[in-house]
C-alpha cells in the first residue's frame, strides 16, 4: 500500500497558498492511490521539539545508560525518521519567512538529519520523491529587485536533495501577498498565474507518481 507523508508549516492557516497546493498534490495524489494512506503533519498546530542536547547525544550512548530525557528524545527522532523513510512520497509545504524556512520546518528537518542513517553516503531516502511547495509574499527570480535573497529553497536543496539524495521537485507559487498589500495591486493578474500553474504542476505531478 503506497503511503503519502504530508507536511504543512505555514501560519496562515486556510488563507495560506503553500497549504493550497499541497491539499492539491494530496487530493491528484489520493485519486491515483484509492488505497493509499496518508501520514499527516501540521507543524504549526502541533510543532515539533527543536534538537535538543539529549536528542544529539543519545544514540551514542549505551542503552541502559541513557537518561528518562535521552530516551524520550531518541524516541521521537526515531518516530520522524522512521515515518519520513517509510512513506513513497512526501510533499512539503515550506513558504518563505524573513527570508529563510519557518522555524518550525527547520526544527523538524534537524530531527531526522541522522548521520548513518539519512545523512550517509548510502542515505536510507536516497531516491525518495519529494515536492515542496516554497510560496512568496513577493518575487524573488532573477532580474528582480530581490533576487539572491531567498534562503529557503537553497537550505532545502542542501539538505533534502545534496545531503539526503531525495528526487527533490520544488513548487513554487509567487506573489502571495498581492491580493493582500495595496502596493502590490498592480501584479495581481501575474500573482493569480503565478498561483494557478503552482496548482497545476502540483496536480500533474502527483499524477506522475502514481503511474511511475
Amino acid at each position: 500500500m503506497a503511503t503519502l507523508l504530508h507536511i504543512d508549516s505555514s501560519l496562515n492557516g486556510d488563507a495560506s497558498v503553500s497549504r493550497e497546493v499541497t491539499r492539491t498534490f494530496r487530493e491528484a495524489w489520493e485519486e491515483a492511490h484509492p488505497g493509499g494512506t496518508v501520514r499527516y503533519r501540521d507543524l504549526d498546530a502541533e510543532p515539533v521539539p527543536h534538537l535538543s542536547a539529549d536528542g544529539h547525544v543519545a544514540a551514542s550512548i549505551p542503552a541502559e545508560e541513557r537518561t528518562p530525557s535521552q530516551r524520550a528524545a531518541l524516541e521521537l527522532r526515531e518516530e520522524l525518521t522512521s515515518e519520513f523513510e517509510a512513506a513513497d512520497a512526501v510533499v512539503i509545504g515550506a513558504p518563505l519567512y524573513n527570508y529563510a524556512v519557518p522555524s518550525t520546518l527547520q526544527a523538524y528537518l534537524n530531527q531526522i538529519i541522522v548521520v548513518g542513517r539519512t545523512l550517509d553516503a548510502n542515505s536510507s531516502v536516497a531516491g525518495k520523491p519529494v515536492t515542496v511547495v516554497t510560496s512568496r509574499g513577493g518575487s524573488y527570480a532573477e532580474g528582480t529587485p530581490r533576487a539572491g535573497q531567498d534562503f529557503n529553497a537553497p537550505y532545502l536543496k542542501h539538505i533534502l536533495a545534496d545531503s539526503f539524495g531525495v528526487d527533490l521537485r520544488l513548487i513554487v507559487p509567487e506573489l502571495t501577498l498581492a491580493r493582500i498589500v495595496p502596493a502590490m495591486a498592480d501584479l495581481v493578474d501575474l500573482a493569480d498565474a503565478s498561483r494557478a500553474k503552482a496548482h497545476e504542476e502540483a496536480r500533474s505531478y502527483a499524477g506522475t507518481l502514481a503511474v511511475a
